[in-house]
């Protein structure tokens, strides 16, 4: 469940990955040029935006992984009880971007110190965390966590784990593309939630 005050003042049933089947080793669905990359940013909505805005980017999905139930629906990941994060899964043309930029992306947009939280939501399924399709996505995400260790000085240590993808499972259509659908609520819980303040505390950016 979201924090509990936002879900009385916006009545908020929701708040990540791309649904064409189960994971696959090569990163690359049904066997064409696009690939796949998955993240757990917290909030699903919030994670959307700033990927649909790339040039390269074919589509974004929100929904669940990491947990152990098929399936699940989001009552049942907001209340903390399958052991998946929301997550966004990402549809992209390696040609045009690539899953290093994906992954500058992604750290920007998150706080990668607090572990089973992200901004005002709190639980394991709100963790941040890179799920890798293939070795060499694993290296490149070890690689960027060891870059922005050593590039940022943060007062704690970062805690997002590097897993491997497992299956991903998209959240209930009205969470898809929600900040396009619910604008006024979705900016207000950005707000609300202080991520953005928080972000530009740990990244120096608005």
């Amino acid at each position: 469940m979201k924090t509990f005050s936002f879900l009385a003042i916006l009545g908020l049933v929701g708040c990540l990955a791309v649904a064409w089947g189960g994971p696959s080793d090569s990163g690359v669905p049904n066997g064409g040029p696009l690939a796949k990359a998955t993240f757990a940013g917290g909030c699903f909505w919030c994670m959307e935006p700033p990927y649909d805005k790339l040039e390269g980017v074919i589509s974004t999905t929100s929904g669940y992984t990491g947990g152990q139930k098929a399936n699940p629906t989001y009552e049942e990941v907001s209340a903390g009880i399958t052991g998946h994060a929301e997550a966004v899964q990402v549809l992209y043309d390696p040609t045009k971007i690539s899953y290093a930029k994906l992954l500058d992306v992604f750290w920007r947009n998150i706080d990668p110190t607090t572990p089973d939280r992200q901004f005002c939501d709190v639980g394991l399924q709100y963790r941040t965390g890179i799920f890798y399709h293939n070795d060499e996505q694993k290296q490149l995400a070890e690689q960027s966590k060891q870059a922005v260790g050593q590039s940022k000085t943060f007062p704690e240590p970062i805690v997002t784990p590097i897993t491997a993808a497992t299956e991903f499972f998209p959240a209930e259509e009205y969470h898809q593309d929600f900040y396009q659908k619910n604008p006024f609520r979705y900016k207000f819980y950005r707000y609300g939630c202080g991520r953005d303040a928080r972000l530009a505390e740990l990244w120096g950016e608005a």
